[in-house]
């Protein structure tokens, strides 16, 4: 997203209190000297009825204000970050019921989305220890978050939300794969994971494997490892879905292995505006092919922006989350006293907290958006990470509606019931945005042949 340069101002030393906040300051500047577009959303908010400076830390909160309205245009039509089944008209009918998904990420976390009233975890494995290293998966570090959104984007049951922040295949059983830990995963690290998959999909009735990771380098299928295990996944009845990497505005804008794998679903990414409009849909940043063997990828794209994802629980971030849904909610009255019972969690709110109401309020608001906060135990994220999951929780409702469907079937019925996106060049788009009921509806049909 595009940032705004704070503006240059012109400085008034003959006044020393802001006419905006009412509070003393080193250096005041002229308010007409502002530029228009910024001046415009700090008058209203003035202590004065006709402010004539303003302080630095006003431009800085105003100028983080008009940030956030040009980039986030979201909440123009719906005032709250949409489902991901309502935003994909999920057939509700279909929960992923006795299908399993395999994920391969960098780390993971037992989330209660997964995990209550129901334990839908059936194993956990990391590739770094024959043990099992099944400490991990209650530890909340640097590496578990990606993991555990792309697992509960996808199966979560949005227990935490009342159900609202499902995912698709909400019923569906995880087996979930650590195949890093922090920085990068290499590719034989991927390999190493779905050859483990491999070796136990019948154990745990596997079916849909989804990776959220990208390989090293661009090389054809017909020599690359990676490529020909995702080969043998399918061979084997497995669906495997892949994220086809955030490179869209780099040169080449490369598809690396297992996405550029002829078997697999490589997804790219969609941007729907955080609407059901769908003449606003466009596209995010997703790496496009054709592949270095000519092949089209992706096939098929998905929300890749304004996802909604769990926060990883007792964090910082969560503890944020916390404070700035708290303070969202609270009366005017009771919103200082609030800052100060947590201070030390924020330094802007705690150097705020004798801030006009109106500002402060601003203030919250900011924070909400800058962290991305739905509420205390959400966030919107973005990157096709998360549009590979919302295609294999369709998948898992496919597989639910028709066992017997294999690979080749399960990504012909996706082709098949995609919607192009207009005016989006086919190369970006694949044959465009999965339709799940549809996809559904056509697999059911099938059964019944």
């Amino acid at each position: 997203m595009e940032l705004i340069e704070a503006p240059e101002v012109t400085a008034n030393v003959l006044v020393n209190v802001c006419s905006v906040c009412d509070r003393l300051a080193d250096e005041l500047f002229m308010l007409a000297s502002v530029p228009e577009e910024l001046a415009a959303i700090i008058k209203p908010n003035a202590a004065t009825p006709n402010p004539a400076n303003v302080c630095s830390r006003c431009i800085d909160l105003f100028t983080r204000a008009l940030r956030q309205i040009e980039s986030q245009p979201i909440f123009e039509q719906n005032d709250f970050v949409l489902p991901t089944p309502l935003r994909m008209d999920a057939d509700e009918r279909f929960t992923g019921r006795g299908v399993t998904m395999a994920f391969l990420d960098s780390g993971f976390y037992a989330h209660p989305d997964l995990t209550e009233p129901t334990n839908r975890i059936l194993a956990y494995h990391s590739i770094f220890s024959t043990a099992g290293d099944q400490t991990s998966l209650q530890t909340n570090d640097v590496a578990s978050w990606h993991g555990m959104m792309t697992s509960v984007v996808a199966a979560g049951n949005g227990g935490l939300a009342k159900g609202f922040y499902r995912g698709i295949a909400s019923d569906a059983n995880v087996v979930l794969v650590k195949i890093g830990r922090t920085g990068r995963i290499s590719e034989a690290q991927i390999q190493k994971g779905l050859e483990w998959v491999l070796d136990h999909a019948k154990e745990f009735q596997i079916r849909v494997v989804n990776i959220s990771a990208g390989g090293d380098f661009e090389e054809s299928y017909l020599t690359n490892s990676l490529s020909r295990t995702v080969e043998r996944c399918a061979r084997a009845g497995l669906t495997v879905v892949c994220a086809v990497g955030n490179a869209g505005h780099m040169p080449g804008h490369p598809v690396l292995p297992p996405a550029s794998a002829p078997a697999c679903i490589a997804v790219g990414g969609l941007d729907d505006q955080n609407s059901l409009d769908r003449a606003r849909r466009g596209m995010y940043r997703s790496s496009y092919g054709p592949t270095i063997d000519g092949l089209q990828k992706p096939e098929v794209i998905a929300p890749g922006i304004w996802v909604a994802a769990p926060i990883l629980p007792q964090t910082p971030t969560a503890e944020e989350a916390e404070l700035y849904s708290e303070l969202h909610a609270l009366p005017d009255d009771e919103l200082r006293e609030a800052i100060k019972a947590h201070s030390g969690i924020d330094k802007d709110l705690d150097q705020a907290a004798d801030l006009r109401i109106p500002l402060l309020r601003q203030l919250i608001t900011i924070k909400l958006r800058e962290g991305n906060v739905i509420n205390q135990d959400y966030k919107y994220v973005d990157g096709t990470s998360f549009a590979a999951p919302i295609v294999s929780s369709i998948v898992a409702c496919m597989l639910e509606a028709n066992p017997r469907l294999q690979p080749p079937q399960i990504k012909r019925i996706l082709i098949e019931t995609a919607e192009r996106v207009h005016d989006i060049e086919v190369d970006r788009q694949g044959w465009g945005v999965v339709n799940a009921r549809r996809a559904v509806e056509l697999a059911l049909q099938r059964r019944e042949r």
